[in-house]
């Protein structure tokens, strides 16, 4: 066996370790941003004022603070009022609330996509706005979405190892630990990019899939 092919086969393990820390996070964030991107675009489209004024204002206050300073501030400041959380909590909590503006405009999108003729039939059978949104409406703007549901995956994947900020020994992490303590920063940095490209694979290809699946006849 060569040295590079050594030194692949000692690094692996630690990055693998990275890779899993990096899914977690991912998985946690992207349920959390989906929950939440789907409550403020309801809340946007339920026609109540001041409902959608609130709704409005959280996705523009959370669009316009970097994600970076929204991860410092659940992991610093939240201990400082009582609220203890872990790097990873702090992660996927500060992630979520991130992407759940982007989300939001994903969801809002669709439903705003639904021919209001639909919408107006509806009400004529006496549906009341929430059996509406169940029934009609978000079966067809869930299809509508998920192409760029699929993209905000993937934005995701990658934005997690902003996570490494936080002391989260994400993949990203693991590199950079791994390239200052053995001064080997090609081969570290290339495995962290391959295995950045193998995890975004499967989301590439899923949304390719999606958009032909959606696209009109």
């Amino acid at each position: 066996m060569d040295e590079l092919s050594v030194r692949i086969v000692q690094y692996f393990p630690v990055l693998l370790q990275g890779v899993k820390a990096t899914l977690i996070v991912t998985a946690g964030s992207l349920l959390l941003s989906t929950v939440l991107g789907m409550i403020w675009a309801l809340m946007r489209s339920s026609g109540v004022r001041w409902l959608a004024w609130f709704s409005e204002s959280a996705v523009n206050i959370i669009r316009g603070i970097p994600i970076i300073v929204i991860l410092f501030y659940v992991y610093f400041v939240f201990p400082d009022i009582g609220i203890d959380v872990n790097a990873i909590q702090a992660s996927i909590l500060g992630l979520g609330v991130a992407y759940s503006a982007y989300q939001s405009e994903n969801f809002r999108a669709g439903i705003e996509a639904i021919d209001h003729g639909q919408v107006e039939a509806s009400q004529s059978m006496g549906m009341t706005w929430t059996t509406m949104m169940r029934r009609v409406i978000l079966p067809q703007a869930v299809r509508i979405t998920l192409p760029p549901y699929g993209n905000t995956m993937i934005m995701m994947l990658k934005d997690s190892s902003q996570a490494s900020t936080i002391t989260v020994a994400e993949l990203a992490m693991q590199g950079k630990l791994l390239a200052t303590s053995n001064f080997d920063n090609i081969t570290v940095f290339t495995m962290v990019a391959v295995m950045y490209l193998v995890m975004c694979m499967p989301l590439i290809f899923l949304v390719k899939y999606l958009e032909k699946r959606t696209k009109p006849a």
